[in-house]
């Protein structure tokens, strides 16, 4: 089992940045890969970014490319998503999630854990 719980989210301007921060608990917590989804209203939910359990790969989805940065604190079981030169675009609730086997990076099936998001607004 593993717990996440999101924070950092909140209202930002256009060009502003973010760091959102995921706490990860639970047996598995520490033997996780990492991800962030986001969803907008009337959207599916969108792969944002991904870390591997060691912390050495990432990938991240095509709109945050050269913005966002994933990174992990494996000591503090904690992943974060630093969240630059934001846009109206990026607003959305922001999903950690926890994939504890190997599965689909992109896809919301490759995680079987998942926090309860934080919103982020981002005004023009």
């Amino acid at each position: 089992q593993v717990q996440l719980v999101e924070s950092g989210g909140g209202l930002v301007q256009a060009g502003g940045s973010l760091r959102l921060s995921c706490a990860a608990s639970g047996r598995a917590a520490n033997n996780a890969a990492m991800g962030w989804f986001r969803q907008a209203p009337g959207k599916e939910r969108e792969f944002v970014a991904r870390i591997s359990l060691s912390g050495t790969v990432t990938h991240y989805g095509d709109s945050v490319k050269g913005r966002f940065t994933i990174s992990r604190d494996n000591a503090k079981n904690t992943v974060y998503l630093e969240m630059n030169s934001l846009k109206p675009q990026d607003t959305a609730v922001y999903y950690c999630a926890a994939a504890t086997a190997p599965g689909v990076i992109y896809g919301i099936g490759g995680y079987n854990y998942w926090g309860q998001g934080t919103q982020v607004t981002v005004s023009s």
